[in-house]
């Protein structure tokens, strides 16, 4: 099955959002952000720097999955979604072996300085800095995914990715 799912993952302040915007534009899909699926009371939970249980994500990983398999058969065109996933329990709730192929993750990495200097420079946003300690803590990284160290400008990692991917999905 042809590659319609790219999948960008990582701790709040990897770049998820902007390289998995960037990354949907030069592939001409659609771009997902996982943010935008959470519920009303979980965005307040973290807005009051409560970290999310697996309770309060498993609607939230239910929903996006369903886009997924809307998107791998055709129902919705090819897209990126930004979304943390940082354990594999919830990987695994997002993707399905059959999905191989078809569905890839990116792992975006990056050190905590850097990281916490992005979230610190960050407005508007509902995860609080405070947050990042409980996100590496929760962090399990993937044994199978596109590692892409974030160190580098977006457009960069967007072009690193594309070539990882190579040119039958570029």
């Amino acid at each position: 099955m042809a590659l319609r799912v790219i999948v960008c993952m990582g701790v709040s302040g990897s770049g998820k959002s902007t390289v998995g915007r960037l990354l949907a534009e030069r592939l001409g899909w659609d771009f997902w952000e996982g943010d935008d699926f959470h519920s009303a009371e979980n965005k307040r939970k973290m807005a009051s720097r409560q970290p999310l249980t697996d309770a309060d994500r498993s609607p939230w990983l239910e929903r996006l999955r369903r886009l997924i398999e809307e998107a791998l058969s055709g129902r919705r065109p090819p897209a990126v979604l930004a979304c943390s996933a940082l354990r594999s329990s919830y990987r695994e709730v997002l993707s399905r072996p059959e999905d191989s192929g078809a569905l890839v993750w990116v792992f975006l990495k990056g050190e905590p300085e850097l990281i916490r200097r992005r979230l610190n420079e960050r407005s508007g946003h509902f995860m609080p800095p405070q947050l990042l300690e409980s996100q590496f803590e929760t962090l399990e990284e993937p044994e199978s995914a596109l590692v892409v160290d974030i160190d580098a400008p977006p457009a960069t990692l967007v072009q690193i990715i594309l070539d990882r991917l190579g040119p039958r999905d570029a």
